[in-house]
């Protein structure tokens, strides 16, 4: 892990595209401005870990109703008036 350290309006560049900026620094609370290309998810860890775990349980979910429908018997065709001639 590296460690910095900056003081309010200071900044510190990720790569080429993302900085990251302290805006304010209030006892024990620090206020972070993050600048980053649309295309880079940007969460708090704790959101981005509730994320991973509903991303895990539709996952799973989905993977056990298509077991659940490959394991049913097919149903019969349905008759149309046509067939009951």
């Amino acid at each position: 892990m590296l460690v910095l350290t900056r003081r309010a309006n200071q900044s510190i560049m990720i790569g080429h595209d993302i900085v990251v900026t302290v805006l304010e620094v209030r006892g024990d609370q620090v206020r972070l401005g993050i600048r980053a290309p649309r295309s880079v998810d940007v969460h708090r860890e704790e959101v981005f870990a509730t994320l991973q775990q509903a991303n895990k349980a539709a996952a799973t979910s989905t993977r056990d109703l298509v077991a659940l429908e490959d394991a049913m018997p097919e149903a019969p065709a349905a008759q149309t008036p046509a067939d009951s001639q």
